[in-house]
């Protein structure tokens, strides 16, 4: 069971890439004050539970709405996660989660923790496809609970980074997170890959 656990840990943390949000982070609450940007930490990190929590408990009751098989979901969501990988390691981690104009609208908004922060910043396709899978692998709710858990602690870490921004981005600079993003996107393709080929091998099965 604590194996499951750090795995999947491992797996979502690779996917949300929380260090990658930094940068945005910062710029986007520059002019907020330290009380504010604490808020902001806490209720992106709320927003973000309850928004994987949500999906992970409504997705298959999602997926047979539009008669969508786990194997479809499986390939789509691994093309979707190799996507994401790519961009990672050719450093387009905010191109290929937020566009311009919805930036420019949280530059004017008083709250960013749901939007762009918690989504689609952190949480987006790939770690709402991976949970969604899980949840229909794993029939046992011990299991289920331990998710759950999981993406708890991710909340967690996610507000530990984001109240600890401008200590990791002096620390680390540009350079450095870049540097960590990229080693995310090999991880997120692993990944992605791992989960459109157990797609492919199950469809496969199906047919024969």
């Amino acid at each position: 069971m604590l194996t499951f656990f750090f795995a999947t840990l491992g797996s979502l943390f690779s996917l949300v890439n929380p260090l990658g949000a930094v940068p945005m982070y910062l710029t986007l609450t520059s002019a907020y004050s330290t009380e504010m940007r604490e808020l902001m930490a806490r209720k992106t990190a709320m927003w973000f539970l309850l928004i994987l929590v949500i999906f992970f408990f409504a997705g298959t009751f999602i997926l047979d709405f539009f008669g969508i098989s786990l194997n479809a979901l499986r390939i789509a969501g691994g093309l979707i996660i190799v996507n994401s990988g790519y961009g990672l390691l050719n450093s387009k981690f905010k191109e290929r989660r937020v566009t311009d104009k919805i930036e420019e609208e949280a530059q004017d908004s008083e709250d960013i923790s749901f939007t762009p922060m918690a989504m689609p910043m952190l949480s987006g396709p790939g770690s709402i496809s991976l949970l969604i899978g899980l949840f229909a692998q794993q029939s046992e709710w011990v299991s289920r609970g331990l998710i759950i858990g999981v993406v708890a602690v991710m909340a967690v870490i996610i507000w530990g980074i984001l109240h600890y921004a401008p200590v990791l981005f002096r620390i680390l600079g540009t350079g450095g997170l870049a540097a960590l993003s990229r080693i995310m996107g090999f991880l997120v393709m692993a990944i992605g890959i791992e989960m459109l080929i157990a797609g492919l091998v199950s469809l496969v099965r199906t047919m024969l």
